[in-house]
């Protein structure tokens, strides 16, 4: 006699609506948490369109008793702060941040592949110093800096926060795109050696196609810094209304105390308005980047 098997029945479609049912709580609750995230930020946008009188006299959510009234909405308050100087300023921040994002990001690509991938006297020396420089703080440093661009006359100058920031951003980035790209498998970089492919051919053709969500990250990251900088903007470009960044404009107009009440939420949405546009732009490449590596295949 054989005895026959019999497998158990699989429930998948009630497993399925088990784990569904386990993650309502969890999404509820981040759904609660980016409201409250959310609402200030509303407020902030509701008040940038309003009259100063009603911005005075109520509340920011009273305009929904009233919503469709055009009267009750103008664009005098942008038109304002962008005659005061945050047109100047939106530009000068542009001016400063490209070249601070593109130059430390594209050296640490290139001293990331380097550190991975090459063999050169001293590399994990060369590494580990490089990295040790995250600890030091950026206050502590200004001084210093501001020595060496005093006698070179770079004080006062874009290159002169170009460079800071490249300075300081390059540690960070060399180590997360070093991590990352020595985590890539070894049987590619092989292959491409035994096709006759250059270091230069094999970083710009394999490596940095497949480092792109990790280097979006980076870029992000880098640019948030340095468009939110206010101390290093501050000591290197000085308060000059000609060279001023939007921070440092932000904190002038907030310190002319409650004459400036209806102009703040505008000039603050004008200094959020680019940052907002580049992450949910790059929002795909942000979220690949964070996971990257984090599973080796």
């Amino acid at each position: 006699m054989t005895a026959t098997a019999t497998k158990p029945a699989v429930h998948t479609s009630s497993q399925e609506s088990g784990n569904r049912g386990s993650r309502v709580p969890a999404v509820l609750v981040v759904a609660f948490i980016a409201a409250l995230w959310t609402v200030p930020s509303l407020g902030l946008l509701i008040n940038s369109f309003r009259a100063p009188t009603d911005i005075r006299g109520s509340g920011w959510w009273t305009v929904f008793g009233d919503l469709f009234n055009s009267a009750a909405w103008t664009l005098e308050n942008y038109t304002t702060v962008l005659e005061e100087g945050f047109a100047n300023a939106f530009a000068n921040t542009v001016a400063v941040t490209i070249p601070a994002v593109a130059i430390p990001v594209t050296v640490a690509a290139f001293a990331a592949y380097a550190f991975a991938w090459m063999e050169f006297p001293g590399r994990n020396l060369i590494f580990v110093s490089i990295v040790g420089l995250m600890v030091v703080p950026l206050q502590m440093a200004l001084i210093p800096i501001l020595r060496v661009y005093t006698g070179l006359d770079l004080n006062g100058t874009y290159p002169a926060v170009w460079l800071a920031h490249a300075g300081f951003g390059l540690p960070l980035a060399v180590y997360l795109l070093r991590n990352y790209m020595g985590s890539l498998p070894s049987s590619l970089i092989e292959s491409a050696r035994i096709d006759g492919a250059s270091h230069f051919t094999t970083f710009t053709r394999l490596i940095i196609p497949l480092s792109t969500p990790v280097i979006a990250s980076l870029a992000i990251f880098q640019f948030l810094w340095v468009w939110n900088d206010f101390l290093v903007a501050l000591v290197f470009l000085g308060f000059d209304p000609t060279n001023r960044v939007l921070t440092v404009e932000l904190s002038d107009l907030a310190g002319r105390g409650e004459g400036a009440l209806n102009l703040l939420p505008a000039a603050a949405f004008v200094t959020m308005i680019l940052p907002l546009v580049v992450f949910f732009a790059l929002q795909r490449f942000f979220v690949r980047g964070l996971t990257a590596g984090g599973v080796k295949g």
